[in-house]
């Protein structure tokens, strides 16, 4: 199952399990003083204010720093030791924090007791209910049934994109409907006709949803049927809307100019985009001053690697909103003769790298003289990113749509960067559009606060550097 939420889909088990913890880590903190006073503790500042401001600090922050270790992603495939490490670190630099907010702010401290009952009952609860949502999570009775109405190439997509567990993960698909005029191509172990009707087909394989997938829908369409099953509770919904919900992309082998047109997104009101451009300020301000050791200490490692003449530095043209170049700033991770042959894609393992410029890549660092840009009103914080002008004219000839990713402004992360690895070729872009097509289309504040999160996870984790 999947909500939508702010115009973004967030799976139903992620959203429950998040709301199932944030309550765990409120009582944790009650229960931890509970204790203390029924043991005879001293509980110090525990009992002296109203409890519930300062418990409701254990999910703001715990919530916060489990997201960014990913473990609210549907699509997360570690083990059972991956995911202890991610909560141990989690809880980790949660409890780091928390103990810096109290050193800063007095007020808010609960006792050094009472903290650490309160925290060790907290993991308990996260551990044990995490060992009872990855039992049940894959449950067939808990799984969205689905019946593609369709066989042919439309549907066959279907089979093709949801190869990956995570994104089959909540759903099973019954079956695809064989229908008149359409030639089959899924496989056949999963080819269904109606004998009957539509709905009762559906209803004999007990499927809560309908996705159309028929490749021609002018002499094609059951109507009647279609509106029988809607009126029966049966949920009907098109291939693009599919797709955009369980992957996160907009396929373009879906995408119609009239969706474009007709369907809800694709437009930026004024409000949000001035919302959007408060926040990058104010944010980046933040963040260059809470850098600026970082700043320092790269610009000394650059020159000690490469000797004091060395350009710190890097300024390369990039394509931004409306088609318009700017000069993006980046600390220099490459030798200075690294394009003396020309513009090309960075590769895995990509020589022209330096000793200091890996280590910078790989924790996200070349990026962040990226902020000035953002202050400049050349990027924001979360959106496409910007490409070369000799890789953008040739990308706009050979992939459809891709002149809407200059809709809006480029960013120092987005919905591709932190869902896709590193792009390096033609394919990647193509691959990397429909996700920021997603972006471009289910824009909001929430949304770009998830892939902010899930940022952080990409640059512990080491994922895409190149």
């Amino acid at each position: 199952m999947t909500v939508r939420i702010f115009r973004h889909y967030v799976p139903t088990p992620m959203l429950l399990l998040g709301a199932v913890e944030g309550l765990l880590l409120t009582l944790a903190v009650y229960a931890g003083v509970w204790v203390l006073v029924h043991q005879g503790f001293p509980t110090g500042n525990a009992v002296l204010d109203p409890l519930l401001p300062r418990a409701l600090l254990f999910p703001a922050i715990f919530l916060s720093t489990m997201s960014a270790a990913g473990l609210y992603e549907i699509g997360l495939r570690d083990g059972a030791q991956g995911i202890a490490i991610r909560l141990a670190a989690s809880f980790l630099a949660g409890g780091l924090l928390l103990g810096l907010l109290f050193y800063t702010f007095p007020r808010l401290y609960i006792g050094g007791l009472a903290f650490a009952a309160s925290l060790t009952i907290a993991a308990v609860a996260v551990v044990a209910t995490r060992l009872v949502y990855y039992a049940i999570v894959d449950h067939e009775v808990l799984k969205r049934r689905i019946l593609v109405l369709g066989a042919g190439p439309q549907a066959n997509l279907v089979e093709q994109r949801l190869r990956r567990h995570s994104d089959r993960r909540g759903l099973t698909i019954v079956g695809y409907v064989h229908t008149r005029l359409e030639q089959d191509v899924v496989p056949r172990s999963k080819l269904l006709k109606v004998e009957t009707t539509l709905l009762e087909l559906a209803e004999r394989h007990r499927c809560s949803e309908i996705v159309i997938a028929l490749d021609d829908r002018r002499s094609n369409f059951p109507i009647d049927d279609l509106i029988e099953c809607k009126m029966s509770g049966i949920r009907v919904i098109d291939l693009l809307t599919f797709f955009e919900r369980q992957t996160g992309t907009i396929p373009l082998d879906v995408l119609q100019p009239v969706h474009i047109v007709f369907l809800d997104g694709f437009s930026h009101a004024v409000l949000r985009n001035t919302g959007k451009r408060v926040f990058d300020l104010l944010a980046s301000l933040g963040m260059l001053l809470v850098t600026l050791p970082v700043f320092l200490g790269t610009a000394l490692a650059i020159k000690l690697e490469e000797g004091w003449r060395a350009p710190v530095f890097y300024r390369q043209d990039r394509v931004g909103r409306k088609g318009q170049l700017f000069k993006v700033i980046k600390f220099r991770s490459m030798r200075t003769d690294a394009e003396r042959h020309g513009a090309q894609w960075a590769t895995r393992n990509d020589p022209r790298v330096t000793r200091v410029g890996g280590f910078i890549r790989k924790v996200r660092v070349d990026e962040l003289p990226q902020l000035w840009n953002v202050l400049q009103g050349d990027m924001s914080f979360v959106g496409p990113r910007p490409e070369r002008p000799e890789f953008v004219n040739d990308l706009q000839h050979k992939i459809p749509y891709y002149s809407l990713r200059h809709r809006v402004d480029p960013g120092i992360t987005g919905w591709a960067q932190v869902r896709y690895p590193y792009g390096s070729s033609e394919r990647d872009a193509k691959e990397k559009l429909q996700y920021d097509l997603y972006y471009i289309k289910n824009y909001s504040m929430f949304l770009d606060l998830a892939i902010l999160f899930q940022t952080v996870q990409v640059i512990l984790s080491g994922q895409g550097a190149r």
